[in-house]
């Protein structure tokens, strides 16, 4: 709970993070700038520790693949988009996430999601809709754009969750992350030096603290507890947290001096209950009637 906990507040304060830096940075350098730093580090401190490496190709193939579905091409379609819609807005497109994984989960691991979990998460999705409906859905066409791009990153990213969850449970979740964010910052770079050799970075106070943070806590310390819990908990329960992270951008610009209506207060319990259903769920699943979102396997 501690870890699920505080990938919530990290998580939830990226959005805004991100948001800060494309404002000075352009979005593939500011990323690959991100992973490249937070890989390094955790790749370090693997090395110093003497933790293990992948043993074979099917690890090695299985972090190669992540460095591209779950850091590379999910991020830099993040931190592309937040240059045109507001990051409140890409957090409630990110919550469908627990839907999507719930949709992948039966194909790929034949696994049954329990039906009281979809119905909560579809609940929450609702109540999250309501708390963010605003003009910024009905925006420009480079918002649409921008906001398509954060529906694509936020499937890989679902897909993502379910494959680690098949093949990195006996790899070093601090190794895995630190090669998965150097492996990705590769591609980020040539993005960078494909598509934005003509925008030049300006570096101010807001922006190198933001990056700070999103390395440090964001890339760094947030994959690895996500990995470390990806091997206790089913991926639909951990995707929880993309319901919570609107909850969180709320929080903040409540801090920062933006009204908080009574309906606001209304989602925030909704969305907090719902994800409790999810998160207890499997342990209160029982067969047959009581699934949907499952495919029959073998032993059925």
């Amino acid at each position: 709970m501690l870890g699920y906990g505080s990938l919530c507040l990290i998580w939830g304060s990226t959005w805004l993070g991100i948001r800060v830096v494309v404002r000075d940075v352009p979005p593939f350098e500011a990323a690959a700038l991100r992973f490249l730093a937070g890989g390094a580090l955790l790749v370090g401190a693997a090395l110093i520790q003497k933790r293990p490496w992948p043993r074979d190709r099917r690890q090695w193939s299985a972090v190669l693949v992540l460095s591209l579905t779950m850091m590379a091409v999910p991020y830099g379609l993040l931190f592309w988009a937040e240059q045109h819609i507001i990051s409140s807005i890409t957090a409630i497109l990110y919550s469908a996430m627990p839907l999507a994984v719930a949709l992948f989960t039966p194909m790929m691991m034949r696994r049954k999601v329990p039906r009281t979990a979809v119905y909560a998460m579809v609940v929450a999705c609702g109540a999250l809709l309501n708390l963010f409906w605003t003009d910024e859905l009905h925006a420009s066409r480079r918002a649409i754009v921008a906001g398509m791009l954060v529906l694509i990153s936020m499937t890989l990213s679902s897909w993502s969750a379910v494959y680690a969850k098949l093949r990195l449970h006996e790899v070093d979740a601090v190794v895995s992350t630190g090669l998965q964010l150097i492996f990705g910052s590769i591609l980020l770079v040539w993005a960078t030096w494909a598509l934005e050799a003509h925008r030049h970075a300006a570096w101010s106070k807001a922006a190198v603290a933001a990056m700070a943070f999103l390395t440090l806590f964001g890339s760094a310390a947030a994959f690895v507890i996500y990995y470390w819990l990806l091997k206790k908990l089913q991926p639909y329960q951990l995707s929880t947290i993309s319901l919570i992270t609107p909850v969180i951008a709320l929080a903040e610009g409540w801090l920062f001096g933006e009204p908080v209506r009574p309906m606001m207060v209304v989602a925030i319990v909704v969305v907090l209950g719902s994800v409790g259903v999810v998160l207890r769920a499997e342990a209160e699943m029982q067969s047959g009637d009581d699934n949907v979102l499952m495919l029959r396997d073998e032993a059925q």
